[in-house]
């Protein structure tokens, strides 16, 4: 990466003097190279970030998708919607290799989204995600923390794909999806494979978690101190990673789904991935924070004993506070998910409105 200019600041400071990764949160190919110049060694997308992504730059994917319909007359909107999200993977990937080879495949990778629409059958995940692995060597395959989804995670790790773990907001989800991790990578090394150079990591959407604790104190009419759900999300990634690091998860634990900037302060200094949207990695970067090792640093008791007091807080940051047969049921899970399923139907109109464009 020695072609690489640099920007010094906040960010390219923690990312070569502490354990923490930096991951851009979109595979949109500028935004990746300023990234990059922070000093991010990954990315990740999702179903709306990819949509965005094509809906922005339509100068560019507008041809694009007519090249690729035009070579598949009988393909849907949906398929072709799909290639054009693979080939801006492959493309993102490739910008990646270097870091990839550099960092012996635990940092390099570019993250793809399996189907929403697939989210009740694991198998269809785990073949999808199989799928996504082999369009570039560097490519980390993102399934959500259902029941469904660990099942398939463990599949699809056995068979060497490295895993994103997504559509998760809880201690007992990431400790859950770790779990079939491990499983996986065992029965992997049992049949002979090496899983030295696989990545997986296991995000807690840690904005999202405080959008539904607002969502409930304001449904429910709760009198909370309001500077407390600032601090729920990354409660629970600090529990998380505690867990992880007694019990040796190999997964790492990624943060994602930023709302302020405590979300990538507090998290420095751990074996993290940190993955801001853009935008959020432009105002640390540009700022005179000082860099500083947050992560062991515990929150405000006064903070967790505030936010125990909300239900759902106490289901997301306690270990046991969920059962697996629960984690579909979340509220920010089915919220997640009716977004990731609007993503791809939002797609869906922009292809056909490509490709059959109104009279």
């Amino acid at each position: 990466m020695t072609d690489i200019e640099y920007t010094p600041g906040p960010l390219l400071d923690a990312a070569r003097n502490t354990r923490t990764a930096l991951w851009n949160d979109s595979s949109d190919l500028d935004e990746l190279r300023q990234s990059i110049s922070y000093g991010g060694v990954g990315a990740t997308c999702n179903p709306v970030i990819a949509y965005t992504t094509i809906s922005k730059h339509l100068d560019v994917w507008g041809p694009r998708i007519k090249t690729i319909a035009d070579a598949h007359p009988t393909w849907g909107e949906s398929e072709i919607g799909w290639q054009a999200v693979k080939d801006m993977s492959v493309e993102a990937a490739k910008l990646l290799e270097p870091i990839f080879d550099e960092h012996n495949g635990r940092n390099g990778r570019l993250s793809v989204q399996t189907d929403p629409r697939l989210h009740r059958d694991a198998k269809a995940l785990a073949d999808q995600a199989e799928e996504f692995h082999n369009l570039a060597r560097n490519i980390v395959v993102k399934i959500p923390a259902t029941k469904v989804g660990l099942e398939a995670i463990e599949d699809a790790t056995s068979r060497g794909v490295s895993i994103n773990v997504t559509v998760s907001f809880s201690v007992p989800q990431a400790v859950a999806a770790a779990e079939a991790i491990e499983r996986g990578l065992k029965a992997r090394e049992a049949a002979g494979h090496d899983v030295s150079q696989m990545g997986p990591v296991v995000t807690i959407m840690v904005g999202r978690l405080d959008d539904w604790l607002k969502h409930v104190v304001a449904r429910d009419g709760l009198f909370i101190n309001p500077s407390a759900l600032e601090w729920a999300g990354i409660a629970a990634m600090k529990r998380a990673y505690q867990i992880f690091q007694e019990r040796g998860y190999r997964a790492r634990v990624l943060a994602a789904a930023f709302r302020n900037v405590m979300q990538w302060s507090e998290f420095v200094g751990g074996d993290v991935v940190v993955s801001p949207p853009f935008k959020w990695q432009q105002i640390i970067a540009n700022s005179d924070y000082e860099t500083r090792e947050r992560m062991d640093e515990p929150v405000d008791p006064a903070y967790i004993e505030e936010l125990k007091r909300i239900p759902d807080f106490v289901r997301a940051y306690e270990p046991d506070g969920m059962s697996v047969d629960e984690f579909a049921e979340f509220g920010p899970t089915r919220k997640t998910l009716r977004q990731f399923l609007d993503a791809d139907a939002d797609l869906d109109r922009l292809v056909r409105d490509i490709i059959v464009p109104a009279p």
